[in-house]
């Protein structure tokens, strides 16, 4: 018996995902909030009101609200900022002794990734490798350093620099 009633609960959270997704795409922003409760009270006449707004609050309880912020989907958005870092610490990790030599040499292809990754336009990498190149040692601190401290060190050395500072994302 709890064996079916799980299959019919996910069954459930299953079709209703698909529905507020592909109500996601229909609804605009009327109202406060996202999630599968926005999606069924936001056609409400007036969504601003208070009972429109406790309804999506109350429908929102169901766990799939925080599914739907951290996927970006029934109306919630996800601009990505949290995971670009992610990625750019993750990529960093990964080939830090070639990006260790190539920031020595001011050029690269770990490089130039590392660049785009942290939202450089490509325009500005030629700057972005001139200035790794000329705070090498400042940035990997003779080799002592982690790749937090490089890149800690890297988004402070990029926010002084004239142009960069500009792209800098802290």
């Amino acid at each position: 018996m709890l064996r079916k009633l799980v299959i019919l609960s996910m069954t459930v959270m299953f079709v209703s995902f698909q529905a507020a997704t592909a109500m996601a795409e229909m609804h605009s922003d009327t109202g406060p909030g996202c999630g599968l409760g926005k999606l069924v009270w936001g056609e409400y006449k007036h969504p601003k009101n208070i009972a429109p707004q406790v309804m999506m609050a109350t429908t929102n309880v169901f766990g799939l609200y925080t599914f739907a912020i951290s996927t970006g989907t029934s109306g919630c958005t996800n601009d990505g900022a949290i995971m670009a870092e992610h990625k750019t610490t993750l990529f960093a990790e990964l080939n830090f002794e070639n990006l260790s030599q190539e920031m020595a040499q001011g050029r690269g292809e770990h490089l130039a990734s590392l660049a785009t990754l942290m939202g450089v336009p490509a325009e500005q990498h030629p700057a972005f490798f001139a200035l790794t190149q000329e705070r090498y040692q400042e940035l990997l601190q003779a080799g002592q350093t982690s790749t937090a401290a490089m890149l800690t060190a890297l988004h402070d050395a990029m926010a002084q620099h004239p142009v960069l500072a500009k792209v800098s994302t802290r």
